[in-house]
């Protein structure tokens, strides 16, 4: 290989490289961009939903929890395995 071939081989690879750099500094760029376009909740509202939240899945997990056993107890009953 030539020393022109080498060198023209190292110019494409810098540019494409500074171009993958580009991209991944735009990106950046714009994700910032895009987070100062957000409506972020208050600390107020997040510990709210958080609360709603927790507390929808204890209800929900002790409804599930409940019926787990009642069926249990139920067809152990009937299938006499008590």
């Amino acid at each position: 290989m030539s020393k022109e071939e080498k060198t023209k081989e190292k110019k494409t690879s810098d540019k494409s490289k500074k171009k993958k750099q580009n991209r991944i500094v735009k990106w950046f760029k714009d994700l910032k961009s895009e987070f100062k376009k957000v409506t972020w909740p208050t600390k107020k509202k997040v510990i709210n939903n958080t609360s709603v939240v927790l507390v929808t899945m204890v209800i929900a997990s002790a409804f599930v929890g409940g019926l787990d056993y009642g069926l249990l107890k139920f067809f152990s009953f009937i299938l006499g395995l008590e």
